[in-house]
């Protein structure tokens, strides 16, 4: 069975930092590339950021840019998302995927093998 678990959602002010976590089941993790999505309320699904296999290369949308770190620790088969000065337009229900291949032009178009069931991050204002 192949499962990803998210956890470290939640309420948070405007400003306030947050991390998310995402546990991988999967056999082979460091195998895979990973990545974070949200879906804010009353917008469709978007990429946020993906990592390759060894987490030396990363990705992400414009606007999380430098207020958002993805990382991952091949060692604990896990995937992080520090999110730093979260704003109001953070809010959205967060996932993170995996998928074999790290091709950005698929990855971005939401292409993945596995997917978890989210987490829900408020900010408020």
């Amino acid at each position: 069975q192949v499962r990803l678990v998210e956890s470290g959602g939640g309420l948070v002010q405007a400003g306030d930092s947050l991390r998310l976590s995402c546990a991988a089941s999967l056999r082979t993790f460091s195998s895979y590339a990973m990545a974070w999505f949200r879906h804010p309320p009353g917008k469709e699904r978007e990429f946020v950021a993906t990592i390759n296999w060894t987490g030396d290369s990363t990705y992400y949308v414009d606007s999380v840019k430098g207020r958002f770190t993805i990382s991952r620790d091949n060692a604990k088969n896990t995937v992080y998302l520090q999110m730093n000065s979260l704003k109001p337009e953070d809010t959205a229900v967060y996932y993170c995927a995996a998928d074999r291949s790290w091709a950005l032009a698929t990855i971005r178009q939401g292409y993945l093998e596995v997917w978890g069931q989210g987490t829900p991050v408020t900010v408020s204002s």
